[in-house]
């Protein structure tokens, strides 16, 4: 009855269309009353869970990627792709998926890469004679990459969630193969549609303006070089890195690219301000969420369940596998992550699953989530830059979840995918 009382609550309230992070500290603060928990106890982890340093690290990697995407970041590292891959067939769509693997590295959001590079790929890519739902599902398709690399802050909120145990460094490496396969998957399935439908080429960039678009995007990925060089080589931690990234990327978009004014800072830094403030509530509210979970003994209960149904640990990984898919479909990915992991840490233990391994298919899995219907906020956002219907890229994008599902059983039963890297990189 205890369980129904935070479980249930938790549900009915987010029926009744509140958003989640007041269900759960809702659900929390009901089922503290049902057990007679002092509410103190539970307003102390709400306040608590907020305070931690290392979350520091989600604001400002937030601003540096919102920073440059409003610098003309997204634009140049587009130009960049192009001279690579511009030039094959269908290549207006290899430039999207690589200029999504590269502003990932900054944006670390699924969200904000649709937004900076769709806005600038959907409409090219429709002006050169593709298909305007095949533009917008590589766009929200290729956004996926960012979950998985440096710096995503859902990897922060998994460390988080998981009480600060599983390394940050650790997530931050283990996401780069499975990103990398992802992005090359996506690459191979184009490349088959665009042959199959003559898909225009593109035309060669001249050479003479190789050295120009090089030197223009170098100074965006010097980010990149900022965020990974300065946590490999242990100069910074996680949040050291996104605070020198922010003033970088300051210090770039203000007085090197200078396409974003003085005027626009204002209200930059007040959408900034609003996304982390939704997701700092959410982590306070998910923190005592758990707590109540832990007073309940529900990981405990979970862990008996999951391990009487089987025993073993790759039908186990599978049922998880299936239940966060259809989950994600109705939630957004950092609630998730932070109502889920304090219930599967226990059982992936049990089972000897590392914890950095099922972070990272926790992370594809929920990601999916997000280009899907009805929720599904990278669809939307995609459907609103590329003006079609969700029910029309609904149907379309079914080809595209077949690469993301095949790396995600290769991620999930190939380990190494996700833990040969940071074992070299970060002895």
């Amino acid at each position: 009855m205890d369980i129904l009382i935070l479980i249930g609550g938790f549900t009915i309230v987010c029926l009744m269309g509140m958003p989640v992070a007041y269900a759960l500290g809702i659900a929390a603060i009901v089922a503290a009353l049902w057990v007679d928990l002092p509410l103190e106890a539970v307003m102390i982890k709400v306040s608590g869970g907020m305070s931690g340093f290392s979350l520091l690290a989600i604001p400002f990697f937030i601003l540096a990627g919102a920073i440059m995407a409003v610098g003309g970041m997204a634009e140049r590292l587009v130009n960049l792709a192009k001279v690579f891959v511009g030039a094959i067939r269908g290549g207006m769509a290899l430039v999207n998926i690589l200029a999504s693997t590269l502003f990932g590295c900054i944006s670390g959001s699924s969200v904000a890469d649709t937004a900076a590079v769709g806005s600038v790929m959907i409409p090219q890519m429709i002006k050169n004679g593709y298909p305007r739902l095949f533009a917008v599902n590589v766009t929200i398709s290729g956004s996926l990459q960012p979950l998985l690399l440096p710096p995503s802050h859902n990897m922060i909120i998994y460390s988080l969630a998981a009480g600060g145990t599983i390394s940050i460094a650790h997530l931050f490496m283990g996401g780069i193969i499975p990103a990398l396969l992802l992005g090359i998957s996506l690459i191979v399935l184009s490349l088959i549609i665009a042959h199959r439908e003559n898909f225009p080429k593109s035309d060669m960039v001249p050479l003479r303006q190789v050295l120009w678009i090089a030197l223009d995007a170098v100074w965006g990925m010097i980010t990149v070089v900022i965020i990974i060089g300065g946590i490999l080589s242990h100069v910074f931690t996680p949040t050291e890195s996104g605070a020198v990234a922010c003033v970088y990327a300051f210090l770039v978009t203000m007085f090197v690219y200078r396409d974003c004014k003085w005027r626009d800072l204002p209200a930059l830094i007040g959408r900034v301000v609003r996304t982390v403030g939704m997701v700092m509530i959410m982590i306070g509210f998910s923190i005592a969420f758990g707590y109540m979970m832990a007073i309940l003994q529900i990981p405990a209960k979970a862990t008996a369940f999951f391990v009487a149904i089987s025993s073993d640990k790759y039908t186990f990984l599978l049922y998880v596998n299936i239940l966060l898919l259809l989950l994600g479909t109705f939630m957004d990915l950092a609630p998730m992550l932070l109502i889920c992991t304090p219930i599967f840490l226990p059982v992936i233990k049990a089972f000897g699953i590392d914890p950095v391994h099922f972070g990272i298919i926790m992370i594809l899995n929920l990601g999916i989530g997000l280009l899907t219907p009805p929720v599904g906020p990278t669809m939307v956002v995609g459907c609103a830059i590329g003006r079609v219907s969700m029910e029309a890229v609904s149907r379309s994008i079914l080809i595209f979840y077949v690469p993301m599902l095949i790396v995600l059983v290769l991620v999930t039963y190939i380990p190494a995918l996700s833990l040969w890297l940071p074992s070299v990189v970060l002895k």
